[in-house]
C-alpha cells in the first residue's frame, strides 16, 4: 500500500488520470520504500495542458498585475502555514536533510513575497521623443505560455523562481516536474489552487523527459521554454526549441571553486567547504567540488578539513542529527563511484571517503561516504567534469594569479568563492573570476532570491533566474508612441 495518493496532473484547474494509464514508482532514497507513485503522461495530456493554459492565458493577462498579485501573496501565506509539511516530503522524495529542506520551501516563501511585490512595479520607461507633441514609453507584456522544466534536487525553490515570475507577469504555465519528486510538486500546485489561481493558470503534466519534456520542445503551443538540469540536455532542448522560434532559458552544470589564498581565515575556510561541499550530498549546481589553496597553507588547510569531513553523519534526512542524506538513486551512486575510480587512477590521493556506505540501515538506501581527493591536478576528470555527489578535489596553486587561472579553466561558470583578507585581491577576483555569481569569505552556495541567479560558458545561454532579471524571461518589450499632434509626423526623415 502507497503511503500517498497518487500524483495525477494538473490540467485546466482539474486532476486527470494520464490518457496513457501509466504511472512510475515515486521511491525514498534513504530507504527504498516506494512512496506512491506518479502519472507517466504523454504527448496527448500535454496537448491537453497547452489548450488549458492557452484559454486561460488570454484572461489572465487583462487582470491587472496587483491583483495577480494578490495570488501570489496568498501563495507566501499558504507555504508559511504548510512549511514543515512540505519540507518532511521533499525530505523523504529526494533525501536533502530536513532543515535544509524547510530551506528550501522558505526559499518558495520568499520567492512568492519577492514577485507579490513586482505586481507593482513591473517597470517600463519613459523616454522623450525626438518630434513635438508626441509621447514615447515602452511597457512589459506576457510572452503567452511558459513551459518549465524543473530538477529534482531543489523540486519547489527552482519550481518558484520559474513559476511565480512567469505568473505575475501575465503568462499560464506547463510544468513537467522532476519524475523523482512528484510529491513536492502536487504539493505546490495544491497551494496555487488554493490560493485562487484561475483554473489553467498553471497545469501540471507529470512524464518521462524524453515523452513529455520532448514534447513540450516542438509544441507550437508554448511560447517559451525555461530549463534547469544538465548541460547535456540543456544542448539538446536548445537546439530542438530554438529550431522553434521559441525563448529559451537554460541553467545547467557547474564545477566550483571555493580559492583560499594564505592570509585567509582557515576555520571559516573549512566551515564554507564543509557546508557548500556536502550540503544536499553535494547535489546542487553550486556545490563546491573543488578547493583551489595556496600551497603554502595546503597542509594546514587539509588538518582541519579532514577531520570535519570524517565527522559528517550520513543518514535519513529526516533524522534531525543527519548531516549528509542519501543521494537520489542507484544511477546517481554508480556515476559517483565510477569518477572515484577515475580519481584514483587519474593518480589522485584519496584522503577519505571513497565508497558506499552500507551498514545497518543505510543498506537500503544510497549512500555515500564524503570524500576528500588531495593532489589532483587541474587537468584531471574529477577536476573538469561534473560529479554531481559528495565528492572534494583539492588543488595547490602556487600564487592568487595561478588560482584565477586554474578557476576558470573549466567549461562551467556558474558560482566561485575567494578566502583572503586582501581588499585588492578581493576586487581583482570579483572582476577576473569568469562566473555568474561570487562570494568573499563564503562558499559557493546561498543566492538570495531578489538577485539574479545562473552563470557562464556551459552553464547558462544568458538569461537569469531570481531576481528583477528572472523577468526579462517571461515579458516582451512594447515600445508604445502616442502622437497627440493632430497631424502626420515623421521620424526618422532628413528635413535638415
Amino acid at each position: 500500500m502507497h503511503r500517498f495518493e497518487p500524483c495525477l496532473n494538473f490540467i485546466g484547474g482539474r486532476w486527470c488520470e494520464p490518457k496513457t494509464g501509466q504511472y512510475g514508482d515515486n521511491v525514498n532514497p534513504a530507504n527504498g520504500e516506494v512512496l506512491g507513485v506518479w502519472a507517466r503522461s504523454g504527448a496527448d495530456d500535454l496537448d491537453d495542458a497547452v489548450r488549458a493554459a492557452r484559454e486561460a492565458q488570454a484572461a489572465w493577462r487583462l487582470v491587472p498585475a496587483p491583483e495577480r498579485a494578490k495570488v501570489l501573496r496568498r501563495v507566501a501565506d499558504l507555504l508559511r502555514d504548510r512549511k514543515d509539511e512540505i519540507a518532511r516530503t521533499l525530505t523523504m522524495e529526494m533525501g536533502k536533510v530536513i532543515e535544509e529542506a524547510r530551506g528550501e520551501v522558505q526559499e518558495a516563501i520568499d520567492m512568492a513575497d519577492y514577485m507579490a511585490g513586482e505586481g507593482r512595479r513591473l517597470f517600463g520607461q519613459t523616454t522623450p521623443s525626438e518630434l513635438p507633441d508626441k509621447f514615447a514609453m515602452s511597457v512589459r507584456a506576457p510572452v503567452g505560455v511558459v513551459g518549465i522544466i524543473t530538477p529534482w534536487n531543489f523540486p519547489i525553490a527552482i519550481a518558484s523562481w520559474k513559476s511565480l515570475p512567469a505568473i505575475v507577469a501575465g503568462n499560464a504555465v506547463v510544468w513537467k516536474p522532476a519524475e523523482e519528486t512528484p510529491l513536492t510538486a502536487r504539493a505546490f500546485a495544491e497551494v496555487y489552487q488554493e490560493a485562487g489561481l484561475p483554473a489553467g493558470v498553471l497545469n501540471v503534466v507529470f512524464g518521462d523527459g524524453p515523452v513529455v519534456g520532448e514534447a513540450m520542445l516542438s509544441h507550437p503551443g508554448i511560447d517559451v521554454i525555461s530549463f534547469t538540469g544538465s548541460t547535456e540536455t540543456g544542448r539538446h532542448i536548445a537546439s530542438r526549441a530554438g529550431a522553434n522560434l521559441k525563448r529559451v532559458s537554460l541553467e545547467m552544470g557547474g564545477k566550483n571553486a571555493i580559492t583560499v589564498l594564505a592570509d585567509a581565515d582557515l576555520d571559516l575556510a573549512v566551515d564554507a567547504i564543509v557546508w557548500s561541499a556536502y550540503g544536499t550530498s553535494g547535489q546542487r549546481c553550486t556545490a563546491a567540488s573543488r578547493v583551489i589553496v595556496e600551497r603554502e597553507v595546503e597542509e594546514a588547510l587539509l588538518a582541519r578539513l579532514l577531520p570535519r569531513v570524517q565527522a559528517l553523519r550520513v543518514g535519513d534526512g529526516l533524522d534531525p542529527a543527519v548531516h549528509v542524506g542519501p543521494v537520489i538513486h542507484e544511477e546517481a551512486l554508480a556515476k559517483i563511484d565510477r569518477y572515484v575510480r577515475i580519481g584514483v587512477d587519474e593518480g589522485a590521493r584519496l584522503m577519505t571517503g571513497g565508497r558506499r556506505l552500507t551498514e545497518g540501515t543505510l543498506a537500503q538506501g544510497y549512500y555515500y561516504a564524503p570524500t576528500v581527493f588531495a593532489g589532483v591536478r587541474p587537468d584531471m576528470r574529477i577536476a573538469q567534469e561534473e560529479i554531481f555527489g559528495p565528492v572534494l578535489c583539492v588543488m595547490a596553486v602556487d600564487s592568487f594569479e595561478e588560482a584565477i587561472r586554474v578557476n576558470n579553466g573549466v567549461k562551467y561558470g556558474l558560482s566561485a568563492s575567494i578566502f583572503t583578507r586582501d581588499v585588492n585581491r578581493v576586487f581583482r577576483a570579483m572582476r577576473d573570476l569568469d562566473t555568474g555569481i561570487v562570494y568573499v569569505n563564503a562558499g559557493t552556495t546561498g543566492a538570495e532570491i531578489h538577485l539574479p541567479f545562473g552563470g557562464t560558458k556551459a552553464t547558462g545561454n544568458g538569461h537569469r533566474d531570481s531576481g528583477q532579471a528572472a523577468l526579462d524571461v517571461f515579458t516582451e518589450w512594447k515600445t508604445v508612441y502616442v502622437d497627440y499632434s493632430g497631424r502626420l509626423q515623421r521620424a526618422q526623415i532628413d528635413n535638415n
